[in-house]
């Protein structure tokens, strides 16, 4: 996941499944281990949909893993995937703490991994997942990020993408519009990106739509297939 950088999101980033600065968490367990409650909320929503994409998946990488507790929900729900969790360095001692508590033995340890900075892992997956990143992106990461997906499917895996997005040039509320201006006020190039170039970029690296899911609070899951 790409470095957030200045203040981070803030508590505007109101369903996130990260930390950062000033967003609304909650202390869990005798550790120091922090709950992202936007991740409670739409946990059980995102697992309606993604549990019948990934019925005959095996392994499932998740880009920008936060907390972890998207990793631990799904793996238990899904115990016939290995979830491998990713994030950036100051993410990793967090989300290893919330799986060491899990003790789930379908989840594998976090590795580092910036989209435009990091290699990525030699390894070809069955299906990549991120909640609540791409409008975090610039650009030009979001670019990088789907491209270094395409490379680690394998042929007829699924990319998963759950968040905000624009459609048709324009703020699908007024909400989403108020979200867009708080992460430009914090990096001025992050912000919630159109599905139209989202698409594009899929295309262009050798993917296609297969369905966007209407999602709670304003957000979408888009559905792209590696062909």
């Amino acid at each position: 996941m790409v470095k957030i950088t200045g203040h981070g999101v803030k508590s505007c980033d109101y369903d996130s499944a990260r930390i950062p600065r000033g967003a609304e968490f909650k202390q869990d367990h005798e550790f120091a281990v922090y709950s992202a409650i936007a991740c409670e909320r739409n946990k059980v929503q995102i697992l309606s949909v993604i549990s019948p994409i990934f019925t005959t998946a095996s392994n499932v990488l998740e880009i920008g893993s936060g907390t972890g507790q998207h990793a631990i929900y799904f793996a238990k729900k899904m115990p016939h995937l290995t979830w491998h969790t990713s994030d950036c360095q100051s993410y990793l001692d967090g989300i290893d703490t919330w799986t060491t508590i899990a003790n789930l033995p379908n989840i594998k340890a976090p590795f580092e991994l910036e989209v435009s900075t990091s290699p990525w892992p030699e390894m070809q997956v069955d299906a990549i997942f991120t909640a609540n990143t791409v409008h975090c992106m610039h650009f030009q990461d979001v670019d990088n990020f789907i491209k270094g997906a395409a490379r680690a499917l394998k042929k007829q895996g699924s990319l998963v993408i759950f968040g905000p997005f624009n459609y048709n040039g324009m703020f699908s509320c007024e909400s989403n519009a108020l979200f867009d201006q708080c992460l430009k006020n914090n990096d001025l190039l992050s912000g919630i990106k159109h599905f139209e170039e989202i698409n594009i970029l899929a295309v262009k690296y050798g993917m296609q739509l297969v369905t966007d899911y209407e999602m709670p609070a304003n957000n979408h899951i888009l559905h792209f297939t590696k062909i």
